[in-house]
């Protein structure tokens, strides 16, 4: 890999994790509104950038070959900028409507000879993979998709808000099987954007994703605040504050995770600690193969061997499975 790599959201969880991967491969900027308060990421150089300041992201960019996305910025203007200026794109968003305004970039990106990769990440990214794995081996069928997140872990105040918006929006819940030493749970249906690329990327009729926590008590308080009533109550201005304040706080449980897919006959699944340090990680490996990627807007299980790629990731610390049979790093 060469050039220069500007990490947007470089300051939070898992822009930290992706620069750290990549510091010492490329040249490596980590970039936020406030780099002052933020730890220095060794090997890297920091730099202010606010990337809904037109003028700002424009001096940002130059010299730049490829920009890893690990803010929400609500659009596709920054995708937009990068392709117009024919620089690599990888995006780790999780939001739909996101994901849908890059995409239309598809014949820019094309004309530009840059390539855009989306879904790159834990969810989505991993579990798009895994989703591959399982549609290739059990053709046909509806997939569902569990994630399992560690409420111990600590989040920054944009995943807090997400997670927090996301609740009543779907309907639905499911058990699912995930590896030891979770085993069975109860998910219940999240707004993750897997489930609205895959049935066009993977040509599957039917994708459903599901959310639990490793607290079998804090999931219960998650699917009460998740029904339409309590969700919008949740969203006033002057509960919201004070709630994501208090969840900030809150650490009740570990920091593991696993994610886990299920399609007819075929389970596939991966696991570990620290789902921020397995999203930047999958984000770096992505980075890393932009140069040899084909022009165009694409999700990373059109864009790379699901199995190859999520072998590599394993080796850092994580465990792969696939049908039952248990691979990669110690988890």
């Amino acid at each position: 890999m060469t050039g220069t790599v500007l990490i947007l959201g470089g300051y939070g969880a898992v822009g930290r994790e992706a620069a750290a991967v990549l510091a010492g491969e490329a040249t490596v900027i980590v970039a936020g509104r406030d780099p002052g308060r933020a730890r220095p990421v060794p090997g890297t150089t920091a730099m202010r950038v606010d990337a809904t300041d037109p003028a700002d992201l424009d001096r940002a960019l130059e010299g730049v070959g490829a920009v890893l996305m690990c803010a929400e910025t609500g659009d596709a203007r920054v995708a937009r900028a990068c392709l117009e200026r024919g620089i690599g794109y990888v995006d780790v968003s999780a939001s739909p409507h996101v994901l849908a305004g890059i995409q239309e970039l598809d014949g820019l990106a094309a004309a530009r000879g840059a390539t855009a990769a989306l879904s790159v990440g834990l969810v989505p990214g991993v579990t798009n993979l895994l989703a591959r794995v399982c549609a290739e081996r059990s053709p046909g069928q509806d997939l569902r998709i569990g994630v399992l997140l560690g409420s111990g872990e600590r989040h920054g105040p944009a995943a807090l808000a997400w997670t927090l918006d996301g609740l009543g929006r779907l309907d639905g819940s499911w058990t699912m099987g995930f590896p030891p030493p979770y085993g069975e749970r109860t998910v219940h249906r999240f707004p993750f954007s897997d489930q609205y690329t895959l049935p066009a990327t993977l040509g599957v009729t039917s994708v459903s994703t599901g959310l639990c926590l490793d607290s079998r008590l804090l999931t219960g308080l998650l699917a009460a605040a998740g029904r339409p009533a309590v969700a919008g109550l949740l969203r006033r201005p002057a509960i919201r504050g004070p709630l994501l304040r208090a969840l900030a706080g809150i650490h009740l449980g570990g920091d593991g995770f696993a994610v886990a897919v299920r399609s007819g006959t075929a389970w596939a699944a991966f696991s570990g600690r620290r789902q921020s340090r397995a999203t930047g990680r999958a984000a770096a490996l992505l980075v890393r193969r932009l140069p040899a990627l084909p022009p165009g807007v694409r999700h990373i299980e059109q864009l790379v061997d699901p199995a190859a790629f999520l072998a590599e990731l394993a080796a850092g610390g994580f465990d792969l499975h696939l049908g039952g049979v248990r691979e990669g790093g110690p988890g």
